[in-house]
């Protein structure tokens, strides 16, 4: 199994979970995130947690097979991309394992 981490523009957001859920990506985590980086958004502001400068980000996070990680990055991607610098980063991680809180059963298989 593998987990891919998309950090994407808020305005591309929907259209990337949409286009995820259409193929079969139904399960995912989508957190308000704020990031810094080398592209500064033309509404990145101090943040009011942090001493940074800040852009808006959205989190996206889903669990899928080996096999599937291809098509949904290449996916988020295709949607998320747009004309002006800054469009995110995904990262790809390898998981071991997950387990249900409900029954303790590992979901190595079903996922």
């Amino acid at each position: 199994m593998k987990e891919i981490k998309a950090y994407i523009k808020p305005k591309r957001a929907q259209v990337v979970i949409e286009a995820l859920t259409e193929t079969g990506f139904k399960s995912m985590t989508i957190s308000q995130a704020e990031g810094t980086g080398a592209h500064k958004a033309k509404g990145a502001a101090p943040s009011l947690d942090f001493h940074i400068t800040d852009s808006p980000v959205v989190k996206l996070e889903l669990v899928c097979q080996n096999e599937e990680v291809e098509k949904a990055v290449q996916l988020i991607i295709g949607k998320a991309k747009t004309a002006d610098p800054g469009d995110g980063i995904i990262y790809i991680t390898t998981i071991i394992d997950a387990y249900s809180i409900k029954t303790g059963e590992s979901l190595r298989h079903v996922l």
